[in-house]
């Protein structure tokens, strides 16, 4: 078999193509013709470049906060429920502790922790998620930040808090819980407590978890101790704050603007 001659030889960027693979247009012709196809903003390159932009925007928006504690908990919790009151003092506790509130930004307990926080002077942060049966951050949110995918928002949720602290919720605040304790037991994040807000709630979880995974021999006795149990939104941030800060003693000034901060 002959080789192919050099004019049958094509370069674009690191790729060498040749035969069948040779494009009849240049990237800049593609670029440039508005008549072109726009199925390529679909593509897995083109969604590397978006996951890229929601990194940097979350990265830039939070390196400011200072100290702050992720809370999670429904979004399905209505206003009238003894819950979304207890959601509200924990939102206030955090703040009177010197911490930034930091909740998923939607509806319901989310609500709760942020109103509690902006009603005490602290500052009240949202990541808003795109899905399709929620829309916008609730109107507590001095800070939001809309994310397209989940992994991006969760590595924000962690990376720029203190600890978790989990109110009662269905499937995607039980996907935040164990994505929390398989980080700090596998030692990606260290001093990172994880607190759950409701005895009667979570008490069945932690029951299953010990009677059947640790029997089973699925998890070890001191996975359980990752997790503190109480109903008292004031003992779940002291336990927090016991566990010692990233950033030094959390201090009010922190939670300020980044101007008043400069």
């Amino acid at each position: 078999m002959k080789p192919r001659s050099p004019e049958n030889v094509y370069h674009r960027g690191p790729l060498t193509l040749r035969g069948a693979q040779v494009p009849r247009s240049t990237t800049d012709q593609r670029l440039l013709d508005d008549r072109g196809r726009t199925d390529w903003v679909h593509t897995d390159p083109w969604r590397v470049l978006r996951i890229q932009s929601e990194f940097v925007e979350g990265f830039g928006g939070l390196a400011e906060i200072g100290p702050a504690i992720s809370v999670f908990g429904s979004a399905r919790t209505p206003r009238d429920n003894p819950t979304y009151e207890i959601g509200v003092r924990l939102g206030a506790a955090i703040a009177r502790a010197g911490y930034g509130v930091i909740t998923g930004g939607g509806p319901g307990l989310m609500e709760a922790a942020n109103k509690g926080a902006v009603e005490a002077g602290g500052t009240s942060i949202g990541l808003g998620i795109e899905l399709p049966f929620e829309t916008g951050l609730n109107e507590y949110v001095e800070l939001g930040i809309n994310f397209r995918y989940f992994f991006v928002r969760k590595t924000m949720f962690v990376k720029y808090a203190e600890g978790f602290i989990v109110l009662p919720g269905g499937f995607g605040t039980l996907d935040e819980l164990f994505e929390a304790i398989t980080l700090v037991q596998t030692g990606k994040v260290t001093s990172f407590p994880i607190v759950l807000i409701g005895v009667d709630y979570w008490s069945g979880l932690l029951d299953w978890l010990r009677e059947q995974a640790l029997a089973s021999g699925t998890i070890s006795p001191e996975d359980l101790n990752l997790l503190h149990l109480t109903d008292d939104p004031d003992e779940a941030v002291a336990i927090v704050a016991a566990a010692g800060s990233r950033w030094g003693p959390p201090a009010a000034e922190h939670h300020g603007t980044p101007e008043a901060q400069s």
